[in-house]
């Protein structure tokens, strides 16, 4: 499969009063055309800094990108201008944040900051918007299309409000489409229709998918790879089924060992010992070893990211 995105080693920190903060400290990947993958790890680890680092969308002026490269198509993003990054947000990537309300401007309509897209990326104007914004609000299943555009945010439902934030980010037919939490603020029922809805629109555009998540349940129906992430850093990558089947890293282990099953009854869910380290003062080495309950005398040097398999990577000296 051609490669839509790839990632070299990227680094992004935040400067502040306390220090430096390595959000993200050497991250590499890469995104097939047409693929799907899934952003996990406990909060604070990163994942968002990395998808706000791909729009270069990155909190300034504490927050700077230090180091790496972002190839979209082939074309180093960290090497266009501000000008050029605004033809490429929305028209070529596109961001589904995590909170509506915070992301939907409450004074103005639903109709407005549909056609705000449209007419920046695709030159449309007049009827010919209205016409376009009310096919996307069909597309995201919103009843009476014509009614919601001259609504208001606080006037829709959380699921309709989610389901206008997918609409605006798809308005331009991206082709990498990054979901940052974006079924946190749903019940289940509509978190059900709204994962539906999201791989028929990736199918239907073609487009690939970031999905950042907590929930692995949302994994292994959304994604066909899985990326790990700890401390600012990949510590495992690999196809779903590799992971969820034969996890190499301690971390995820330990995380797979959260999620509840339904053939099983517990009186309490397992934990991970200990907190996530302060990004400020990282331990030296692999930043799981104050928690790792495998660990030995090397975890006090940093592992670098080997090859288990043809597609399996990780972090760890057991597997070095």
């Amino acid at each position: 499969m051609d490669e839509l995105l790839v990632v070299e080693d990227l680094k992004t920190y935040f400067f502040t009063h306390r220090g430096v903060a390595k959000a993200v400290d050497g991250v590499s990947f890469k995104l097939a055309k047409g693929e799907t993958l899934g952003l996990v790890g406990e909060s604070g680890c990163g994942k968002s800094t990395v998808c706000h680092s791909l729009m270069r969308l990155v909190p300034q002026p504490a927050g700077r990108i230090v180091g790496g490269r972002i190839l979209l198509e082939g074309q180093d993003i960290l090497a266009k201008s501000e000008k050029e990054m605004r033809e490429v947000r929305g028209g070529k990537i596109a961001l589904i944040p995590q909170d509506p309300m915070s992301s939907l401007d409450p004074v103005f309509s639903i109709g407005s900051q549909l056609a705000e897209p449209l007419a920046t990326h695709q030159g449309l104007r007049g009827r010919e918007v209205w016409s376009k914004s009310k096919e996307m609000l069909d597309m995201v299943r919103i009843p009476n299309p014509e009614e919601r555009l001259r609504s208001y945010p606080h006037q829709l439902s959380g699921g309709m409000r989610q389901r206008v934030i997918g609409a605006i980010a798809l308005s331009c037919q991206p082709r990498l489409l990054i979901a940052d939490e974006a079924t946190t603020s749903l019940d289940v029922t509509i978190q059900a229709q709204y994962l539906t809805l999201l791989q028929e629109m990736r199918d239907q555009l073609d487009a690939s998918l970031i999905f950042v998540t907590h929930d692995f349940g949302i994994v292994e129906r959304m994604c066909d790879r899985v990326a790990v992430m700890y401390a600012g850093k990949i510590v495992e990558e690999g196809p779903v089924r590799d992971i969820f089947d034969s996890p190499r890293h301690p971390y995820t282990v330990a995380l797979l060992k959260t999620v509840p099953r339904v053939d099983q009854k517990v009186d309490r869910l397992p934990g991970i010992e200990g907190d996530p380290p302060s990004l400020y003062d990282l331990p030296p080495g692999c930043s799981f070893y104050p928690r790792c309950p495998v660990r030995m005398d090397r975890c006090g040097e940093s592992p670098s990211l080997v090859q288990v398999n043809e597609k399996h990577r990780v972090s760890c000296w057991h597997h070095a």
